[in-house]
């Protein structure tokens, strides 16, 4: 039997997902943020929505969107990796006449386009599991949820897993051990398959480091000691520039990494030694770091004192001291923990190194979409924290400003 289905969202795995509905003789629209057409306008009619996208936040914002336009007894089936708390969310947020299926998949690029994905799904899915079959096998995981709680659990072993490897590899090569000799021996072991992965890193990005990342902090809670480490070098690979390269190229940065740290080291010292504009034995050395916007001479993108790192207020300014995303609290608090991230990947720090975090609002009620972007980076135990409505910061079109107090790794 063919439906009428709207497919929302066409990156890497949607597009050929979108593909098979249609190979398979259902009448489907898709919809992209860059095709400028109301989500409102391209479900309406639909008897299957189906979400394909990046985070809970675009998620919600999308769905939110679409709200005029689904029709009682739709059924919105989302499939992208989000979380069950976001898929609660969810529930509350469509109408009792919509049903909604959480169903996210296992699988990379070529699984999607040839019909071999795992669809972890949860809820009641009869109705439409023969439609979500062209993707591949579907697993029924249980209620509403658990499908969401079943990828965030996998993921949570595999991506640490090939976080492991790769450090394994960089020990490897440290002593003489040839990487190709290691594989051929781990091929024999239960980590043979995701070993071989990391042989040689893929060109093409099929599940990129940034996503892998998203999803580790979605399943961040306290006793995960494990993910939050692979985490943290997660995040130091995204903001070293790999976010969109594929996930294999944690090798490249981890084979690195050694001699990145040593000449890290070195450059400490002779800050400590000479300080930064100072004398010998500065107790507070500045950092003022290339990869971000530069400061106006002033202030200092961050001081460190021993092993605390104080970091001056951070907006959302480009080069050339443009506003980057005016407007938009979402895009610019992104902007603003993206520079954070670097920040704290300089001094080998991660955003669970926070020990308190002070925020400045133009306009209080844009609390609500600067939180959603927050916790997408600070995602564990929450520091401590002060947010404040001030009248104005000092370039017009700024709505934030953040500044952060870091207990540094120690030496």
């Amino acid at each position: 039997m063919w439906h009428v289905i709207t497919f929302l969202g066409q990156g890497r795995m949607g597009a050929p997902m979108a593909r098979r509905l249609v190979e398979a003789g259902h009448q489907v629209t898709t919809w992209r943020r860059a095709d400028g057409v109301q989500v409102a306008t391209a479900v309406d009619g639909a008897d299957l929505v189906i979400t394909m996208l990046s985070d809970p936040a675009a998620v919600r914002e999308v769905l939110t969107a679409a709200l005029p336009g689904l029709r009682p007894g739709a059924t919105v089936v989302e499939m992208s990796t989000i979380g069950p708390e976001a898929v609660r969310e969810l529930r509350a947020l469509l109408p009792a006449e919509v049903s909604l299926v959480d169903a996210p998949v296992l699988g990379s690029v070529g699984p999607a386009a040839d019909g071999t994905l795992t669809v972890l799904a949860g809820g009641d899915v009869r109705r439409w599991r023969e439609t979500l079959s062209v993707f591949g096998t579907v697993r029924e995981c249980g209620p509403l949820g658990s499908g969401a709680a079943m990828k965030i659990a996998v993921m949570s072993a595999l991506v640490p897993a090939q976080v492991l490897l790769a450090e394994t590899f960089a020990y490897g090569e440290a002593h003489g051990v040839d990487r190709n000799a290691l594989i051929d021996v781990l091929s024999g072991t239960p980590l043979g398959t995701l070993a071989e992965r990391l042989r040689v890193p893929s060109a093409e990005t099929r599940y990129s480091l940034a996503h892998a990342t998203k999803d580790l902090g979605l399943g961040a809670w306290q006793g995960a000691t494990m993910a939050t480490a692979a985490r943290a070098r997660m995040r130091q690979a995204q903001a070293a520039g790999l976010g969109e390269r594929d996930l294999t190229a944690i090798a490249e940065h981890v084979g690195g990494d050694q001699e990145r740290r040593a000449e890290h080291v070195g450059e400490g010292q002779d800050r400590q030694a000479g300080g930064v504009g100072g004398g010998a034995g500065r107790r507070a050395v500045p950092l003022n770091l290339p990869a971000i916007p530069a400061t106006n001479g002033m202030y200092s993108h961050a001081v460190r004192v021993g092993d605390m790192l104080y970091v001056s207020g951070q907006a959302a300014f480009d080069e050339q001291g443009n506003v980057v995303g005016e407007g938009s609290m979402a895009e610019q608090a992104e902007h603003v923990f993206q520079v954070v991230s670097r920040i704290l990947a300089d001094q080998g720090a991660t955003f669970d190194d926070i020990a308190f975090v002070r925020t400045y609002l133009t306009d209080m009620d844009d609390r609500v979409a600067y939180g959603q972007v927050r916790r997408k980076y600070i995602t564990g135990t929450a520091p401590a924290s002060t947010t404040v409505e001030v009248s104005k910061l000092f370039m017009p079109g700024l709505l934030l400003e953040v500044d952060l107090i870091v207990a540094l790794p120690g030496s």
